[in-house]
């Protein structure tokens, strides 16, 4: 924790991230224990947009280590959170998007099992998604 607060601290005082987001980077969603309470969250129910795209393989051979990723075409993005909707704790990952940069974010996550990825994209306030299936191999085998 006083890693976490530290590397924070730092890039607070370097301007890379502002109190507010460095506070939200801290929420109770991370422990939420379903989809329903991850989205409330992070802001809520979010609209379906055709300008949000999910980056994330068909089959997973190794659900360890699953390569998923965002890209927001929405003007203003501010904020992208990635989740899977059947892990223990849906919210994966948490990503604050700096003023004139570009929404395009790249991690790899943990899966259980067959799953949907959902990637919630926060601009000028309001919240935008996009849902893709990533099956899950069992024993990162193949089949």
């Amino acid at each position: 924790m006083l890693k976490a607060g530290g590397a924070l601290a730092t890039l607070v005082s370097l301007g890379l991230v502002t109190a507010e987001q460095a506070q939200a980077m801290s929420r109770d969603g991370f422990a939420a224990k379903s989809l329903a309470d991850a989205l409330k969250a992070v802001g809520g129910q979010p609209a379906t947009s055709d300008q949000v795209q999910i980056i994330s393989p068909d089959i997973a051979e190794n659900g360890a280590v699953v390569p998923v990723g965002a890209v927001s075409k929405i003007p203003n993005t501010t904020e992208i959170y990635l989740l899977v909707e059947k892990n223990p704790t849906p919210l994966a990952a948490a990503f604050m998007i700096p003023a004139g940069t570009e929404a395009d974010v790249q991690t790899r996550l943990k899966m259980g099992q067959s799953t949907n990825v959902l990637a919630v994209v926060k601009a000028d306030g309001k919240l935008y998604s996009a849902v893709k299936e990533t099956k899950v191999t069992l024993g990162g085998c193949g089949g």
